[in-house]
């Protein structure tokens, strides 16, 4: 369970959330809309104990900020929208098993999900001649070898290709059939529907909104999120109906 309690931030003394409560139960996929601006980054960024709130708190089952930044670091996985600040090896290989213990079943672990992500016959390749998705696919890999409760995402959808997006579905779907609860921001609702249930709205800095991803469809512009093109769609069929 994540817990959200009057959470408050500030850069330069010039606030960018202000009093956001919220609460995510287990295994749910929630989708973080807003704006460019609106405060998503910095939630995630508190949520997993990069920034300290200046107002308010953050629980993530037992652990709680301020107080235990170091270990919120330890149990929640970051997906940065930029995948390149995230990978330090040289090859998928040496990028996975950095940080593993010396052990043959931490290597193994390593290439079984390197697998999962079709990233074996990528195993010796140099990053650098990844593609974006794969790019993402191993830094998710890396992040799930820690084994986290939670996972986050920073506009993950961002610059990827329509198979690329259809993979990264895929990969949201299974963490969520794992009971790995996870958070994507994002300014685009079209690649979440289908895979996210809840929702959370940021408008310059505030929650507007917390539920379900369906019943905010109508009022996302007002909001200034696109709606997606498939509601719009679906909506003028039953309104001729």
């Amino acid at each position: 369970m994540i817990h959200i309690d009057q959470l408050g931030f500030a850069y330069n003394g010039q606030p960018v959330l202000t009093d956001v409560t919220a609460h995510i139960s287990p295994g749910e996929c929630v989708a973080l809309l807003g704006a460019n601006g609106s405060g998503k980054s910095t939630l995630l960024m508190l949520l997993t104990g990069l920034y300290t709130p200046i107002q308010g708190r953050v629980r993530v089952g037992e652990i709680r900020s301020p107080g235990q930044q170091k270990s919120l670091r330890r149990s929640v996985g970051l997906l940065l929208q930029d995948a390149d600040l995230q990978i330090l090896g040289a090859t998928v290989q040496e990028d996975l098993e950095l940080g593993l213990g010396a052990e043959q079943k931490d290597r193994d672990a390593a290439w079984d999900l390197a697998g999962r992500f079709a990233l074996q016959d990528k195993w010796e390749t140099p990053v650098q001649h990844l593609s974006g998705g794969q790019k993402r696919k191993l830094c998710l890999a890396g992040m799930l070898l820690r084994h986290p409760g939670v996972l986050l995402y920073d506009e993950p959808f961002s610059g990827l290709d329509y198979p690329a997006m259809l993979e990264l579905r895929s990969l949201l779907k299974a963490n969520a059939a794992q009971g790995i609860t996870q958070i994507v921001a994002a300014h685009d609702v079209e690649p979440l529907i289908g895979v996210a249930s809840g929702c959370l709205v940021l408008y310059q800095g505030e929650l507007i909104y917390s539920g379900s991803l369906s019943d905010v469809m109508d009022d996302l512009a007002r909001y200034n999120v696109r709606p997606p093109c498939s509601w719009q769609r679906e909506k003028r069929l039953l309104d001729w109906e």
